[in-house]
């Protein structure tokens, strides 16, 4: 058994101050108190622990190359998403089965430096340079098991149904790793991930099709059917404007507003980005109970534009959080783009609120860690529960913003102003994995990739 006392461990609706956590040899939770217990020796942790943070929209190979579409030709006098895609082919065309592990390696030990413990990996890579399956046709999609196990990240592998070129037309060269000629192709394809994913208890599995323009809409009529809410269900919706424009001219409907009419929505759904939605759209996916996954700084960074997340809000629609591309990393930074891209376009500043208090810090948390869990496949009606494991971010509690700051700012303290030098680490199952700012394998991790970058030699 395992004791540990802290500052402050935050529920979904307070602060425990201070906290008396026991966990089992595996980091499982057994009790959760404010006083002591007699008779047990408790380690202080001088932090205020919250949950760990779920990541709910990753590309993992997409992290060898942040930072390298924004420099320009000086006669490239208009740049978008479509021309940030082409240069996203060139490093899926090119990075073998290594070299995807090493890439996972060194995000997911990056993600856990910033406070996320869980991962849905949103995967459309899946065959060898050629467009050829591999043996095993999971190969890629087990390499990023692989990278998740030796981190220590929990990650729900999401093998994603990629079909066609776009509404109507047939694939493209770039495309070529990606694709499975129909549903029956697709579904072996998630029976080899299912596969993959036994080898890593800490690995779950989850159901996809790319987006509206990627799989034929009657297909992923048939697919929603086939998956039944038995696992997660993830796509991308609504992200481009042409996507639309496609999208009228081809169903003569708008992404979101076919989907809403033609597929049974629940709260196992995680549709990502739904940044160009009309009002009538906003409020049929609130009332559908599907999750929006959002991604402000990847969004921000192509352009795509700005979710409608007051209506949505206010419609009861649930949203969780990703980092899609990875060229931002922090959970709370995610927040903050996404709240003040609402405030500078309402001119209002509580656009987080809660149904009691209007605690916007406490407000952004509950919907990214408990609408976070779900896309992982999760419900939990708490942070912190009996018979969980105890996963938790760890902050320094000497810091004197948050040192001296009282229960109810604590929250928001923490959202709005805090970075990674006020961390004392990351924890999963109870056991340290991120301390001091560093990943406890770093050196190794780090140099795997940093060869890993020199193979790939698309930084020279």
């Amino acid at each position: 058994m395992k004791a540990l006392r802290f500052k402050g461990l935050l529920q979904k609706d307070k602060w425990i101050m201070p906290a008396y956590v026991k966990l089992d040899e595996h980091g499982t939770i057994l009790s959760i108190k404010k006083q002591k217990q007699e008779g047990v020796t408790y380690k202080n942790i001088n932090g205020f622990a919250i949950p760990g943070l779920q990541n709910a929209h990753s590309h993992a190979f997409q992290y060898a190359m942040v930072g390298l579409t924004e420099y320009h030709d000086h006669k490239q006098t208009r740049d978008d998403f479509w021309g940030w895609r082409k240069a996203m082919y060139q490093l899926a065309l090119s990075i073998n089965p290594d070299q995807m592990e090493a890439i996972a390696t060194m995000l997911y030990a990056e993600m856990l430096r910033h406070g996320y413990t869980e991962v849905a990996e949103f995967h459309y890579v899946h065959h060898d340079l050629s467009g050829a399956h591999y043996n095993n046709k999971a190969e890629l999609g087990a390499r990023l098991i692989a990278a998740a196990k030796k981190v220590g990240i929990k990650i729900t592998l999401i093998p994603v149904f990629y079909q066609k070129g776009g509404f109507g037309q047939d694939s493209t060269a770039g495309q070529i790793r990606f694709l499975s000629k129909n549903m029956d192709e697709y579904l072996e394809l998630l029976a080899s991930s299912e596969r993959a994913i036994s080898y890593y208890e800490e690995a779950s599995i989850g159901a996809s099709v790319h987006s509206m323009r990627a799989v034929d809409p009657p297909i992923i009529k048939e697919l929603s059917k086939h998956i039944n809410s038995t696992m997660p269900f993830h796509m991308h919706i609504s992200e481009q404007l042409k996507e639309i424009e496609a999208s009228m001219a081809f169903l003569g409907k708008r992404p979101v507003e076919w989907l809403t009419e033609e597929i049974d929505l629940n709260d196992t759904y995680h549709l990502v980005h739904a940044t160009h939605l009309t009002d009538q759209e906003t409020k049929a996916l609130a009332h559908s109970k599907a999750n929006a996954v959002l991604c402000p700084s990847t969004e921000g960074n192509l352009g795509d534009g700005i979710f409608p997340l007051g209506l949505y809000q206010q419609e009861g629609g649930n949203w969780s959080i990703g980092t899609d591309s990875h060229i931002g990393i922090n959970p709370f930074e995610e927040l903050r783009f996404l709240d003040y891209r609402q405030r500078v376009t309402t001119h209002q500043r509580n656009i987080f609120i809660g149904q009691e208090e209007f605690d916007s810090g406490l407000y952004a948390i509950n919907k990214l860690v408990l609408n976070g869990r779900k896309a992982m496949g999760k419900m939990t009606n708490n942070f912190f529960e009996i018979g969980q494991s105890f996963d938790a971010l760890v902050l320094d509690a000497t810091v004197p913003t948050l040192a001296n700051c009282a229960p109810k700012y604590l929250a928001s303290t923490i959202v709005y102003a805090t970075d990674v030098s006020m961390y004392l680490g990351t924890m999963i199952n109870g056991e340290w994995l991120v301390k001091k700012g560093k990943h406890i394998q770093h050196r190794a991790i780090n140099k795997l990739f940093s060869k890993c970058l020199k193979e790939l030699k698309n930084r020279v």
